[in-house]
């Protein structure tokens, strides 16, 4: 049997995830957390050195697991979490500071100054972005301008720049590799999706020096050989790609109008475009998908900052559950919301808003509040988040109509969430075999380039639906839905 492994390195956790290349399915995974670092408010960084580490042990132990060696092991593909930005040494390896991960919100002031600039026609032409810190490459920026000599030694080409995928290949070729795929790149606000290169005219607005850059590949690619220190014996690397588009990839939407929604730490929705690049005017930006070949491919995203994490402040900060896997549970307690209105603005509100100062809220609380309405609450607004991406994206007068949304994530395995998500998008849910579908279009990437599969058309063969959810309120009630939705909205930011 032919095996590839997957590494999935996420925003609370990383993981690896070895699969059956012939039928495309998990044989054995681990998964570690790490801790998340708050040093200000609206700042959120990640220990570089611990990334490395739990990715390196999940994968020792998927393969243990598995029981196979790594000789078994035809390539390994790689996810992950896009943004978070991380500067080094080339020499030593070492970060000059933590990940700035891309929840951060600290680099607004960079973004008001692009924007005084009258630079945001130019970034969106240029990038298919908005300037937000959101974007990898303010956080670059206030690296340099805020980390003692930095500024210095980046300009005498000591240091490199890379998102978390970056980081993660220096380190598994032990630095011999200094690369990044399309999808990643997409996401810097330095990368001109249309000539596919760095953009010198944004390394100029944010002065950052291009020898920082790493070099870009599709993502189906041969990315070199991963040091047997890894494993016992050298590995191909042979597929990278964003978490979001990796999961594009995984779940089979090849063509334009083809789209998903994951459920993580956030939620992303992408509806592919196909070849043609074109500019929302919904708040929603244009990205690269994950590429296998030389074509250049586009999808059109929305991002919620707070998904599934709204289940673990219930966890953590609330103690309402033990897990997160029981919300459910306490969501079920009662028929409804209650009239509660939850919107999760811990880090701003992502899209279709871009309401980057916009503050978490509580609506709609009476005496007869409970915690069940509190946590049916945090359930409806990762789903209502979510269908305001795909209204927005069918406002966009894009030519290509969602018939289907497929979902994957960890949230996606909630029955409840899954099938109010129906209710409000009046379009089919499918939920797949494998929910896993970050990791799987990071496996699927990395057999195309080590011959292991021979088309995409090999791969929707393989692709399972586990569930459909169909809707069952009527277009006028999911409508009412979303007007109490919106108003709980402009009531968080202080709009009428």
């Amino acid at each position: 049997m032919t095996y590839l492994l997957a590494l999935d390195q996420g925003t609370s956790s990383s993981r690896a995830i070895v699969f059956d290349a012939a039928t495309g399915t998990p044989r054995a995974s681990a998964q570690r957390e790490f801790e998340q670092l708050y040093p200000h408010p609206g700042w959120v960084e990640h220990d570089p050195r611990t990334l490395v580490r739990t990715q390196r042990e999940t994968a020792q132990q998927a393969l243990q697991q598995a029981g196979i060696r790594a000789g078994e092991i035809a390539s390994v593909g790689m996810s992950n979490q896009r943004e978070t930005t991380l500067v080094w040494n080339r020499r030593t390896g070492e970060p000059v500071y933590n990940a700035i991960v891309w929840q951060d919100r600290r680099t607004q002031p960079i973004c008001d100054r692009l924007l005084a600039d009258g630079l945001l026609g130019e970034v969106r032409e240029r990038t298919g972005l908005i300037i937000d810190p959101y974007f990898a490459g303010t956080k670059l920026a206030w690296i340099l301008e805020n980390v003692d000599g930095a500024r210095a030694a980046a300009e005498r080409g000591e240091l490199a720049f890379g998102t978390v995928d970056t980081w993660l290949i220096w380190h598994l070729t032990r630095g011999r590799v200094h690369a990044t795929d399309v999808s990643n790149a997409s996401r810097t606000l330095l990368w001109n999706v249309r000539t596919r290169q760095w953009d010198d005219t944004l390394l100029r607005a944010l002065d950052i020096p291009p020898s920082l850059l790493p070099e870009v590949h599709p993502s189906s690619h041969d990315y070199g050989a991963m040091g047997a220190d890894w494993f016992g014996e050298p590995l191909m690397l042979g597929g990278v790609a964003g978490d979001q588009q990796a999961a594009l990839f995984g779940q089979v939407c090849f063509t334009a109008g083809s789209a998903k929604n994951t459920y993580g730490t956030g939620c992303f929705m992408l509806k592919h475009l196909g070849t043609a690049f074109s500019l929302s005017d919904q708040g929603l930006i244009t990205t690269t998908t994950a590429q296998h070949g030389e074509q250049a491919e586009y999808a059109i995203e929305g991002s919620v900052f707070i998904g599934g994490a709204v289940v673990q402040w219930l966890r953590d900060n609330l103690q309402a559950i033990e897990t997160s896997a029981d919300v459910q549970q306490l969501a079920e307690s009662v028929p409804d919301a209650g009239g509660v209105m939850f919107v999760p603005a811990f880090t701003g509100l992502g899209a279709p808003y871009w309401k980057p100062k916009a503050t978490g809220a509580l609506v709609g609380l009476t005496r007869g509040t409970t915690l069940g309405h509190i946590a049916r609450a945090a359930l409806d607004s990762i789903a209502f988040q979510s269908a305001a991406l795909l209204r927005a994206m069918g406002v966009d007068g894009q030519d290509h109509g969602v018939r289907q949304l497929k979902v994957d994530g960890g949230a996606a395995v909630n029955d409840l969430l899954m099938q109010t998500q129906a209710d409000l998008l009046g379009v089919e849910v499918v939920r797949p075999a494998v929910v896993e579908t970050t990791a799987l279009g990071a496996v699927y990437l990395a057999g195309l380039a080590s011959g292991v599969y021979r088309s995409r058309q090999e791969l929707e063969a393989l692709w399972r639906a586990e569930r459909v959810f169909t809707p069952r309120l009527s277009r006028a009630q999911a409508d009412a839905r979303m007007a109490e939705w919106e108003e709980a909205v402009r009531r968080t930011t202080g709009e009428r």
